[in-house]
């Protein structure tokens, strides 16, 4: 049983062979093709069902699925529930009505676990019975009825399992533990593990793809306390915390995803402070690396919030879990993150228990209502304020200022697509419309049932709309090559630019060479043009905070491409700095491929010189080392290093990989060998076979840089 590397390096041995075998058989498809045997349940024989409202129809689905969903045990799991409907994969509630799907599903959030931990189901539906009667008679009635429904399935369907178990004298421990929770507290370490997986499993069961968040702050203390007691031990508490993991690679199914088969968004983060400010770094933030280290496990993508302070044990732990590649750890610079949130109004204590939306957004967990509108700032450059090369400017500032007032522009209009979503209430307050029904992830969001109001109705505490720039780098080496190569250094007329780029370059070889090798762009610590990506950070910020529009939600400014330099690619034009139109050109806040020359620490440096605090959605470097970095201790300081730098002079988010191109290669040309191999992609990773051909030759081509 081999688990593949990334870097090519051997994975150390910890678990115990049954863990093993389990982890083995569900990467490898057999409980994801278990899966898919059955896709959904049907609500053709529902009595009436046409004249029900959307709501009715919905909990419905939800009863259905909890009565008939399939129930599976794994051989030897240590902790059980499953989500069992095929087409819960596909992100929608896997009920069908006359063979049409009803309803799509919610992603991009991370609910409130602790409170399921620490106060159980029972006291959530306590909540809801008390708000039910608060609101009767009230438009708030209907989604109350529906919360108190959805909970009322979720424990038929825990009943189902207990039944199960029951019958099953080697899974006892099971049945012991899954009869108190999730509905009541958590007692120990294991029913608190049980509680979370049990919660998070029916959630998804549902369709949802809900982010796990700080899994060691929600675990550390049950540890703490049964270590202290004597009822468990530190071998016993990974095992068990192994089977959470292994348990979550049930929707592995294998072949081809395009973007790749584990983009589900159940992300974790560990470490940092809690809320009144106390290193949350515990034992389980130790588990968790072992776990990862060992099985390379890559659907969890797991960010580490490090700072100044951060002990340098926990750093040379994660630099060696990163050597070994596949993308699954990254970082947060935790006392910038916590500043900008603050900075931009949250309270400090619920600042620092952010967490993110379940790929790497910023977030409070449990509590936030998110989404986000990607948008190309090239294609915007190019087609609007350059008009498609067409147009003429008689200064760099004459030309910046165009591009700026374009892209308020465009930031607006992503505003007033949300606008339409508003409307006003009796005393003036905002109000949602009538969204799409989801009380399943609604019953655990702070807010939702307090307001009898939905997820998707502005029922959480916090609800934000984040426009996302993406093409950032591309846009600011074309800016800096139309500076350098017009106004600058006057090797040739504004005009004549216009004419190489409409024609692609072609018939000016020359000009294009030039453009291409006479300038440092972004990601070489060129504080030239550096300065010009710092500006466009700032003027992008302050376009997403000016509340002109007087929306009824937050708009905070994040920078990303996640993967859309792909399909982008075949709307872009040539740009001033030397690419031809169509080019794969920057993922999220990084360099250019093929443009940074100086080394990591340069990339760093140029990423850092922008007010990241402006960037309170995040900001994503992506950071590729070469294997070399990984086989040495030398390799391990240097990763350590890095992520010191990153620190020290603002980072906000740092992907970090290793991968061998020449490994890549052999896993495009034999993936039945290399089924568990696994690379970063963007806020997610990827089994490296289950991308599109596109998808990885754009991989393997960053690495042969």
């Amino acid at each position: 049983m081999e688990f593949y590397t990334s870097s090519g390096i051997k994975r150390p041995v910890r678990l115990c062979e049954e863990t093993r075998k389990f982890a083995y058989e569900s990467l490898n498809h057999k409980y994801g093709n278990d899966t898919k045997k059955t896709k959904c349940v049907f609500l053709d024989g529902a009595e009436g069902f046409e004249k029900m409202t959307p709501l009715e129809q919905y909990d419905l689905a939800i009863r259905k699925i909890a009565l008939e969903a399939p129930i599976r045990i794994c051989d030897g799991e240590m902790v059980s529930g499953a989500a069992t409907l095929g087409l819960a994969i596909s992100h929608t509630v896997p009920a069908r009505h006359n063979g049409e799907t009803l309803f799509y599903s919610v992603s991009h959030l991370t609910v409130d676990f602790e409170d399921v931990l620490k106060r159980g189901v029972n006291a959530i539906l306590d909540d809801a019975r008390l708000s039910l009667e608060k609101h009767k008679g009230m438009e708030e009635e209907a989604f109350l009825e529906s919360c108190i429904s959805t909970l009322e399935s979720m424990r038929i369907y825990h009943k189902r399992y207990l039944d199960v178990l029951d019958g099953r004298k080697e899974y006892r421990k099971n049945y012991d533990n899954l009869l108190n929770v999730p509905f009541n507290p958590a007692t120990s370490f294991w029913e608190a593990v049980q509680s979370l997986w049990f919660t998070f499993a029916f959630i998804r069961l549902c369709g949802n793809w809900t982010g796990i968040g700080r899994i060691d702050l929600l675990l550390g203390d049950y540890l703490e306390h049964d270590l202290a007691n004597g009822k468990i031990t530190l071998d016993e508490a990974r095992e068990i915390l192994a089977h959470f993991f292994i348990k979550g690679c049930e929707w592995v199914c294998g072949g081809n995803y395009i973007s790749g088969d584990a983009q589900h968004y159940q992300n974790i983060v560990l470490a940092g402070v809690d809320k009144n400010g106390r290193e949350a770094t515990n034992r389980v933030t130790y588990l968790v690396l072992d776990i990862l280290e060992e099985l390379g496990i890559s659907d969890f993508p797991t960010t580490v919030r490090i700072n100044q302070r951060t002990d340098e044990r926990l750093l040379r732990r994660v630099a060696e879990v990163i050597q070994y590649g596949g993308g699954i750890i990254a970082v947060y610079n935790e006392d910038l993150i916590i500043e900008s949130l603050t900075n931009y109004g949250y309270p400090l204590e619920e600042a620092r228990c952010f967490a993110n939306d379940g790929c790497w957004e910023i977030q409070i967990p449990g509590k936030t209502f998110f989404t986000y509108q990607p948008f190309d700032s090239l294609a915007l450059l190019q087609t609007v304020t350059l008009k498609k090369y067409t147009a003429t400017f008689d200064s760099f500032e004459e030309l910046y200022e165009k591009y700026v007032s374009d892209l308020k522009s465009k930031v607006n209009e992503l505003k007033s697509v949300w606008n339409r979503m508003l409307t006003r209430g009796d005393r003036g307050e905002w109000k949602w419309l009538p969204c799409m029904p989801c009380t399943v992830v609604s019953v655990f969001e702070k807010g939702c049932i307090e307001k009898g109001r939905s997820y998707h109705e502005g029922g959480p505490i916090y609800n934000v709309v984040s426009p996302h720039i993406g093409g950032l780098p591309d846009t600011v080496n074309s800016l800096y090559a139309i500076k350098k190569l017009v106004f600058d250094d006057k090797r040739v007329n504004f005009g004549t630019l216009m004419e190489a780029l409409e024609h692609n370059w072609e018939g000016f070889e020359e000009l294009r060479l030039y453009a291409t090798r006479a300038y440092s762009y972004f990601g070489n610590d060129n504080d030239e043009v550096d300065t010009i990506a710092a500006r466009l950070v700032n003027d992008f910020a302050d376009a997403c905070d000016d509340t002109s529009l007087n929306t009824g939600y937050l708009t905070p400014a994040g920078i990303s491409t996640f993967g859309r330099q792909l399909e982008w690619s075949a709307n872009r034009l040539a740009t001033p700095y030397g690419k031809r139109a169509h080019d794969i050109l920057a993922p999220n806040f990084s360099p250019t491929p093929g443009t940074d020359k100086e080394g990591v620490t340069s990339v760093i440096r140029s990423y850092c010189k922008s007010n990241l605090k402006r960037t309170v959605s995040g900001a994503a470097l992506d950071v590729k080392l070469l294997p070399s970095y990984a086989k040495s201790e030398k390799g391990i300081n240097t990763i350590v290093a890095l992520m010191k730098t990153f620190v020290t002079i603002g980072g906000h988010f740092m992907q970090l990989d290793v991968a061998d191109a020449e490994l890549l290669k052999k896993a495009q040309e034999n993936p039945e060998d290399y089924q568990t191999l696994s690379v970063r992609v963007s806020g997610w990773n990827a089994r490296f076979v289950t991308l599109s051909r596109e998808w990885q030759n754009m991989i393997i081509d960053t690495y042969q840089q």
